[in-house]
């Protein structure tokens, strides 16, 4: 980070342009965007952005952590509501909040966001992908009956996690719910 960038760590005009540029991102997404246009939309300017930001890869970062944010949350919120649910029941959750609707921009920014850190290269996207597998198959293991650790046991949730990353997919490529969600619910019977 540099310098600038410590300077205003935490000021309101930064988190104000901050919240304003993660509206922007889940419009319009992050893959090429630039600071001109950004700037323009948010009512800010590119000089400004980079004095907060430190740099154009300093606020995808603090783009790509203010979306990891939103999904900690609704992690944390899954988590209060199925304290005691089996794997199948979490499963039902977590599938109902992907699948509405009102999610489909964070979801897309997400994918986008984990799509890139697949390319391995350094930067702003680095790790986003494999610290959201983590974050989610974290809450699937704590939905799953006590027990020792197995392998069969971490294959379960790591099936069900590629299933519900493949529906969403499946959802957000086609927006038909009913047919993905009656596929869900066929493999959740299986659990």
């Amino acid at each position: 980070m540099s310098v600038s960038a410590d300077a205003a760590a935490d000021s309101p005009r930064k988190r104000e342009l901050l919240a304003a540029a993660y509206g922007y991102a889940l419009t319009n997404g992050l893959a090429d965007f630039s600071l001109r246009p950004l700037a323009q939309a948010i009512g800010s300017s590119p000089r400004v952005l980079l004095f907060l930001f430190g740099s154009k890869d300093g606020l995808t970062r603090a783009l790509l952590a203010r979306a990891r944010e939103d999904q900690l949350a609704v992690l944390a919120a899954l988590r209060a509501r199925q304290l005691d649910a089996d794997l199948a029941a979490t499963a039902r959750e977590v599938w109902a909040w992907l699948a509405a609707p009102e999610h489909r921009s964070l979801l897309v920014l997400w994918l986008e966001g984990y799509a890139r850190s697949l390319l391995g290269e350094p930067g702003p996207w680095e790790r986003f992908a494999r610290d959201t597998v983590n974050d989610w198959l974290g809450l699937l293991a704590q939905s799953q009956p006590g027990g020792l650790e197995t392998e069969a046991r971490e294959a379960e949730r790591t099936l069900l996690l590629a299933v519900l990353r493949g529906a969403m997919l499946d959802v957000l490529a086609t927006g038909d719910i009913d047919r993905v969600t009656r596929a869900v619910e066929l493999h959740l019977a299986t659990l």
